[in-house]
């Protein structure tokens, strides 16, 4: 007789829990990354157009 390898309602519900955090740890990653590159932009300037000088 083979032994049949089910997970069960608690197994089922780790692997969601663990795609689940990996998914909102994803989206974190994305946002800050989004928001230091909004910031990096910010601080330099175009390169059509001329620096302000006196």
């Amino acid at each position: 007789m083979s032994k049949k390898n089910e997970l069960g309602i608690g197994g089922k519900a780790a692997i969601a829990g663990a795609i689940g955090s990996a998914a909102v740890a994803a989206a974190l990653l994305f946002v800050s990354k989004k928001k230091k590159d909004e910031k990096l932009k910010s601080f330099t300037t175009p390169f059509d157009e001329q620096p302000e000088t006196d």
